[in-house]
């Protein structure tokens, strides 16, 4: 009697799914947590050790990490497509732990600056692959959920670095500890790569070089010996097809899709990172915090009211999660976009009028909340949907390039931004451009992505 008993296809959810959707997300929660890190890193590091930094080389500092995360995902996505994702699924937390070693070591700018970008070159690996990993083994109904609650697990990054921190900056009140709160993404690192030090190639790479033995033994490992690869054991036949490259994705034909997934995703770079790694000196500019004349108690009262406003990230993948097999996707995203501005609108408004101070962080609140149930979670898994397979690798890295380019931008500027017009130019900015992405989602995306007729 076999003891292939369940088709991973269709088989129920069981220990080994959650097994691998935690040890691949993982990914998620380091990249935001090092996102959130930076913001707090920077005001740090200005009261004491550079106060010279200009507005520009604020941008340069905080964007290393994300030219990092480019390079990471297009050079691990690219190797591990040649040689197997276990060995760069295991590489990437180790380039991530030295990396933040050298920040706590080196204890200076260079030192922070390298730093950043091998933490980005790892942490750009770790996209490429734990998408990959999860939408492999999950079956076939729950895999664009599981896919969505990596993407989710990275709120829980940015709560848990802006928790931490505060923490810290409450117990030390001193800007000199700014290097041993990177010790947090060491500590996240090291987790992961013990974590994956047990583990199996991906069945799928292993399948489409026809070792289907192999590729079995992985699925067996991850879900148990009673489960079976049903018809993705099928090893994919050699096409004529030509090889596609970037350049054929701009024809006539195919230039909607490229719309459609990579400018509203470089969009949402802005709200994501822009805004996100800047929140702790958003929130100063602001006046959110205390009125206390001390720079750091000034710097400790933002990140609290980071931690807090963190939360609405997580509550609004939550409810992204929720919508996401209920609300087309289209209009998820659009709505996301012009509510998610609505709520930046509020936030100007608050601080042009002197509104009491609760409606300032409603308005903050709205804005995370709409930005991560819409766009940060919808523009993760169009490409997906609108690339065939035949070039759906090569279309979701070019949404993802745009993505990182509209993120590099957005942090590149912010801080030229709040320095040539402050705050109220900064805010302006941020919702022409949230209001561009959710137009393009609504014009483009109907024709790309029509809603299924049920």
């Amino acid at each position: 009697m076999s003891d292939a008993h369940f088709d991973m296809n269709t088989m129920p959810l069981r220990k080994g799914h959650y097994w691998v959707l935690l040890v691949a997300s993982l990914g998620q929660l380091v990249g935001a947590a090092l996102a959130t890190l930076v913001g707090i890193i920077l005001p740090l590091i200005q009261i004491n050790l550079h106060p010279e930094l200009t507005s520009i080389e604020q941008g340069m500092v905080c964007c290393t990490s994300l030219i990092g995360i480019m390079v990471g995902s297009f050079l691990f996505g690219n190797l591990s497509d040649e040689y197997g994702y276990l060995f760069f699924f295991r590489l990437c937390p180790c380039i991530v732990l030295v990396a933040s070693l050298l920040v706590f070591f080196t204890d200076g700018l260079l030192g922070l600056v390298v730093g950043l970008f091998f933490m980005g070159l790892g942490a750009g690996g770790e996209y490429s692959l734990d998408g990959d990993y999860i939408s492999e083994i999950m079956p076939r109904r729950w895999c664009l959920f599981m896919v969505g609650v990596a993407k989710a697990m990275c709120s829980i990054g940015n709560i848990l670095m802006a928790t931490i921190c505060y923490l810290f900056l409450s117990m030390d009140k001193s800007p000199d500890i700014w290097n041993k709160l990177v010790l947090v993404i060491s500590a996240i690192a090291l987790l992961m790569l013990l974590l994956r030090i047990r583990f199996a190639q991906s069945p799928g790479w292993l399948i489409a070089r026809g070792r289907v033995e192999e590729a079995q033994q992985a699925v067996r490992f991850f879900l148990g010996n009673d489960v079976d690869m049903g018809d993705k054991a099928i090893v994919p036949q050699k096409t004529n097809l030509p090889q596609e490259t970037w350049r054929m994705l701009f024809t006539r034909e195919k230039l909607p899709k490229v719309v459609f997934s990579g400018i509203p995703w470089a969009c949402s770079g802005l709200g994501v990172y822009g805004i996100g790694i800047f929140l702790p000196i958003l929130i100063m500019a602001l006046g959110m915090e205390s009125t206390s004349l001390q720079p750091l108690e000034h710097v400790v009262d933002s990140v609290k009211n980071t931690a807090l406003i963190s939360l609405f990230i997580f509550i609004g993948f939550a409810a992204g999660l929720f919508w996401i097999d209920k609300i087309n996707h289209v209009k998820l995203q659009a709505w996301g976009f012009l509510l998610s501005a609505t709520g930046l609108g509020v936030l100007l408004l608050a601080y042009m009028l002197r509104l009491p101070m609760w409606i300032a962080i409603a308005g903050f609140m709205f804005f995370e909340f709409f930005l991560n149930a819409g766009p940060n979670l919808v523009t993760y898994i169009i490409p997906p949907q609108i690339y065939s397979v035949h070039d759906r690798g090569l279309g979701a890295g070019l949404a993802a390039a745009f993505g990182k380019v509209g993120a590099v931008l957005a942090v590149l500027f912010m801080p030229i931004l709040l320095h040539w017009g402050g705050i109220k130019l900064a805010l302006f900015v941020s919702i022409a451009v949230l209001v561009i992405g959710g137009v393009i989602t609504y014009v483009v995306g109907r024709k790309v992505l029509p809603p299924v007729q049920k």
